[in-house]
């Protein structure tokens, strides 16, 4: 069964009563297994007092009461994964192992916070006269504002939770409409962990008419956004606009270089793997791969194995090993690539269309493209792969560096000078040489130029949610 869906703010759980609602579809199907309820202004400034409110306590919590309820989130997490993930595969689309993985892993975002929160630590500045004395600390930024996506809907927004509650701030968060389950899922574990009323709020709505009314608030500090270049950077100019801190993490166009001295076969199986993970609909999935000419043949050949063979099917199905697309739009942008391929000479080897039920999409490789071709400029977030030969790697690493992105990129190769040059060379904010790094939440997740900004995870996980106050003192 489906969840009941709800708002959260201030404590409770609120249903749709005389709300307005959208329907929640099953992407495999298309058809409706829920009703979402909309929040109204008046929930909003509901959400924004309790936020508030809460702010004033919660700052002042002891780190290591904090940590204690991140901790139980955890536990929690790992309790009622199996339930999570069924609903996250009902109505984001991605097979139930990788939905189940995608909540246990997540399990581990919040133990990580909960300690970290508890070394946020100031510092002590040695005085030029000895009467003085003069330091540092650091306290939470405030209210924060937070809107996730709906590809990895519960990761997605535990890490913006456990950041925002771990430095001491208090969070609303509009998560998907698309894919509401799992973050009303959190909402619970949080409540269940015993987290104070109001530290944590919960709404949905117009996303353009809720990250204003949110963001234009006196109320909140902070704003925080995962998802798109375009509303990422309107999102931004909005909240710079009210001198707003911002972490921003964009989309990604993630090149992936092959070089003729790497384990081919290796590649080329690892990289098909991960290229379809979630169908493709992952911020860092290798979208450009560059290919050494003298090793072409043979990558394109367990490349297309890879691709081939895969169990394209409904989530719940346990043969499944991709799901469909999580709504018609991003199937109707994969027909769009693919035309503007073939329109520029591309060559569809495998793939290249969509099902005639459900929303999906096949694996689709594409071959012969020039650089200026959509797919080679765009981020096609799905299961479509555009490969192109390289003879010089300097020339690769300059087409890889071409674009606006920087979220990550992908190198193989047999050589450590390689390797070297490649780590140094390649302009993104995460470099993964031989293999598809794990993301960790020891691990800073974020990217640079219009892939955006700041950092989530890692030891500079709460940079962003803390202001440095320098206090002198005679």
């Amino acid at each position: 069964m489906y969840r009941s869906l709800s708002l959260y703010i201030d404590g409770a759980f609120i249903p749709a009563d005389e709300r307005t609602t959208r329907p929640v579809r099953d992407p495999a199907t298309g058809t409706v297994i829920g009703a979402l309820p909309l929040a109204t202004t008046a929930d909003l400034d509901r959400a924004l007092a309790a936020a508030q409110r809460a702010f004033a306590a919660w700052r002042n919590t002891p780190a290591h009461e904090r940590s204690a309820i991140l901790r139980r989130v955890a536990e929690l997490a790992r309790e009622r994964a199996s339930d999570i993930a069924r609903c996250i595969t009902l109505d984001q689309g991605k097979p139930l192992a990788e939905a189940k993985g995608e909540v246990v892993t997540c399990a581990d975002h919040a133990e990580w916070h909960a300690e970290e929160g508890r070394r946020i630590y100031g510092r002590v500045i040695p005085a030029r006269a000895p009467h003085i004395r003069q330091f540092t600390v650091r306290e939470p930024v405030g209210v924060c504002a937070a809107f996730t996506p709906w590809n990895f809907p519960f990761n997605q927004a535990i890490r913006k939770m456990v950041a925002a509650l771990g430095a001491g701030c208090t969070l609303i968060l509009k998560g998907p409409e698309e894919a509401p389950s799992a973050v009303v899922a959190l909402a619970e574990l949080f409540h269940d962990a015993g987290l104070p009323a109001g530290c944590l709020n919960v709404v949905w709505g117009e996303p353009a008419e809720v990250s204003r009314y949110l963001i234009e608030s006196p109320i909140v500090r902070k704003v925080s956004f995962t998802g798109s270049v375009p509303v990422g950077k309107q999102l931004a100019a909005l909240a710079g606009a009210h001198m707003k801190p911002v972490t921003m993490e964009l989309g990604g166009h993630s090149p992936a270089i092959v070089c003729d001295d790497a384990d081919i076969d290796n590649a080329a199986t690892v990289l098909a793997r991960f290229k379809l993970r979630n169908a493709g609909q992952v911020c860092t999935s290798p979208s450009r791969f560059y290919v050494h000419a003298k090793a072409y043949d043979r990558f394109m050949a367990a490349f297309l194995t890879q691709m081939r063979e895969v169990r394209v099917g409904p989530g719940l199905d346990p043969a499944t090993q991709m799901g469909p697309l999580a709504n018609p739009r991003r199937v109707a942008a994969m027909q769009q690539f693919v035309d503007d391929a073939r329109g520029h000479g591309g060559q569809i080897v495998t793939g290249g269309s969509a099902a005639a039920t459900g929303y999906f999409f096949e694996p689709t490789v594409v071959t012969e493209l020039p650089d200026h071709a959509m797919l080679m400029r765009d981020e096609p977030f799905g299961p479509i792969a555009p490969v192109v030969r390289f003879t010089d790697l300097d020339d690769a690493i300059t087409r890889a560096n071409s674009l606006a992105y920087g979220l990550s990129a992908y190198a193989f190769t047999g050589s450590t000078a390689r390797a070297t040059q490649l780590a140094n060379t390649l302009q993104s904010g995460m470099v993964h040489i031989n293999h598809i790094g794990a993301i960790n939440p020891e691990i800073p997740f974020g990217g640079i130029l219009d892939s955006g900004m700041g950092r989530e995870g890692g030891a500079e996980t709460f940079d962003g949610y803390l202001v440095t106050k320098y206090v002198t003192q005679v």
